[in-house]
């Protein structure tokens, strides 16, 4: 029991002061968490929830895993932040770790933050240094319809979701939005375009994959134009997608990757990582955070990156998202029109637009999942699950179709 399951917000109690003390950004929450096992949570009334959504694919081992919380206890007893005056050996380590499960190499560089957006941020600035062409200055910076790259004013700019903008319009100019098709594509890009940012999944579009083809016409196509390839794997990275990160699957490299939700399972942390040339655009003083890449967030990072890696958990991701895919398949419910997505992160097509209604009915039923919007549940489970948490899903999500 924690310090927190009390008497004083029990039975919706926590409802008021919360709609009192925050900013009309989000809806109440419909609950009140106050622990964590694995890939379960209770809330402070003592329900328990087999949770689907591990914080929006950023728990990659559940709640309260060991290896997490001995690396964090041990880093907070020696140093929690520093500032980017001083580096830390788990500063060093976390970098050397991207630079190899990205595929970057030794030309790669690393530059931390503290969230997918300022990844994303980052990115974009990486972007702008791209300046000149083989026909003249470069203007240009191509994004996708309908996918989604962080709330800041920049990350917002790439983001191809108009009613998401309009509100904070002007935004950071020079940015495109095209279609997700290789005709698109190929009608784009010129020696004008600076980058080229793809989400290889689109998650908060309710995980809608690119066109078979598309990503490798996109190396293809800015490698010859001398554009940079910026691929957002902040939902999709770090073993999510049963690869350590999607672009692998297509057997290309990109210029930049941006990585965050997954890295450090909870503790707040973001990342840029350049390849090759894109390593030499960024110069001192061009881009810093003051707690980026401190060392209890890199300590995190580097647990859990190396407990996915010593149990298996890209591998588990591939295989159990299979699984999880045929039980949705199976369970054969005429409101279930597609299953999308690729290991574990998974989205479920609806002929009618009843997500909201449906997720509602998983949450009574002690499962959480999302609706990112009225036709899509989307699926992001920790990357630890297994056959009890596979057998359960069928349980409790079959009773929520019902429930419909």
């Amino acid at each position: 029991m924690t310090r927190y399951e009390t008497d004083e917000w029990r039975d919706g109690a926590w409802k008021g002061p919360f709609g009192d003390r925050f900013m009309r950004t989000l809806a109440t929450p419909k609950l009140m968490l106050v622990r964590g096992e694995g890939a379960r949570v209770w809330d402070v009334d003592g329900n328990e929830y087999l949770d689907f959504l591990a914080g929006i694919a950023v728990n990659s081992l559940g709640h309260a895993h060991p290896a997490l919380v001995e690396a964090v206890t041990a880093q907070v007893g020696t140093l929690a932040h520093v500032s980017n005056y001083f580096s830390t050996p788990p500063q060093l380590e976390l970098a050397e770790r991207l630079r190899r499960i990205t595929g970057a190499g030794e030309s790669g560089r690393v530059l931390f933050g503290n969230s997918g957006a300022e990844a994303n941020e980052a990115a974009f600035k990486l972007a702008r240094l791209n300046r000149t062409g083989p026909h003249g200055r470069r203007t240009r910076v191509l994004a996708l319809h309908n996918a989604f790259h962080g709330r800041t004013m920049g990350s917002l700019a790439l983001t191809g979701k108009p009613p998401m903008r309009e509100a904070f319009e002007p935004l950071p100019g020079g940015v495109e939005h095209i279609d997700s098709t290789i005709e698109a594509l190929e009608a784009s890009i010129d020696g004008h375009v600076a980058a080229l940012f793809v989400e290889p999944i689109k998650g908060e579009a309710g995980v809608l994959d690119l066109p078979d083809g598309f990503l490798e016409r996109a190396r293809e196509l800015t490698e010859k134009h001398g554009a940079l390839l910026i691929v957002d794997e902040i939902q999709t990275g770090v073993g999510r997608t049963g690869e350590w990160f999607a672009y692998q699957r297509a057997g290309i490299l990109p210029d930049a990757v941006t990585v965050a939700k997954g890295m450090a399972g909870g503790v707040p942390i973001g990342a840029l990582v350049t390849f090759g040339w894109a390593s030499e655009l960024f110069s001192q003083g061009q881009h810093g955070s003051t707690f980026g890449g401190n060392p209890l967030a890199t300590a995190a990072g580097n647990a859990v990156l190396a407990e996915i890696e010593r149990a298996g958990l890209v591998q588990n991701a591939a295989r159990r998202g299979e699984e999880l895919k045929q039980i949705i398949r199976d369970l054969d419910h005429p409101l279930i029109d597609a299953v999308r997505g690729h290991g574990l992160l998974i989205g479920i097509g609806l002929t009618e637009g009843e997500a909201h209604r449906l997720s509602d009915a998983a949450l009574a039923e002690g499962l959480i999942i999302n609706a990112p919007n009225e036709s899509s549940i989307r699926l992001a489970p920790p990357l630890i699950i297994g056959d009890a948490e596979l057998a359960g899903f069928r349980e409790r999500f079959g009773r929520a179709l019902a429930a419909v």
